[in-house]
């Protein structure tokens, strides 16, 4: 599969301390944990007036083989939610990637910061197994000052975000909570602020 690189963005508040990240939809997470889901048997119910519940149940049996699927059987939206960093593609060849990162703040989170402000930490491979593209992570340091709207993307492009706010001290308890769903970018960038930025501004992380 061919595709776009891309860029992402570490986005940390220094009015609030915190980190600011996007929450979307993704079909491809929704449509994994639906069919795992559908290889999980059914809860049984607590079997009181036994005979009574099989008549039921036969009859009800019948009635839905011709009714079809039922939707009861689709997981709600929210299992196909993750927890991502601000990011977008490498799609407009007359821009810096830079540049590029900046819309992307301004669009999905609502911050004006200049491209210079930028700093670049490191690029890598995504995809691999699939598409082999590069993505360049950025770290942004902006203030409520910066911050001009709501973000939530484009709609003209498809995009429903809501943006979110991780305090920095439950940064690393939020890196490695399996049970929130996230990308791997939260977790390295995480790690890297932690490693890189705390020191400097003698901020705790609570590792």
């Amino acid at each position: 599969m061919r595709t776009h690189d891309s860029v992402s963005v570490l986005i940390f508040n220094t009015t609030s301390h915190c980190f600011v990240l996007v929450k979307q939809f993704r079909p491809a997470v929704y449509m994994c944990e639906w069919e795992k889901a559908k290889t999980q048997p059914p809860k049984s119910a607590e079997k009181t007036e036994e005979g009574a519940a099989e008549a039921a149940t036969e009859s009800q049996e019948g009635q839905s083989a011709s009714e079809g699927e039922s939707s009861s059987q689709w997981l709600p939206a929210s299992a196909g939610v993750t927890y991502e960093l601000c990011a977008g593609l490498v799609d407009k060849p007359n821009l810096s990637l830079e540049e590029i990162a900046r819309q992307e703040v301004l669009e999905e989170c609502g911050y004006d910061v200049p491209a210079s402000k930028l700093k670049k930490i490191t690029s890598y491979r995504s995809g691999v197994g699939v598409t082999g593209s590069k993505q360049t992570m950025f770290y942004a340091e902006v203030s409520d000052d910066n911050c001009v709207s709501p973000g939530g993307g484009e709609p003209k492009e498809g995009e429903l975000i809501e943006v979110v706010k991780v305090p920095l001290h439950e940064a690393m308890t939020f890196a490695y909570d399996e049970r929130i769903p996230k990308t791997m970018g939260v977790i390295f960038s995480f790690i890297w602020f932690h490693n890189n930025m705390s020191p400097k501004y003698k901020i705790s992380t609570n590792v």
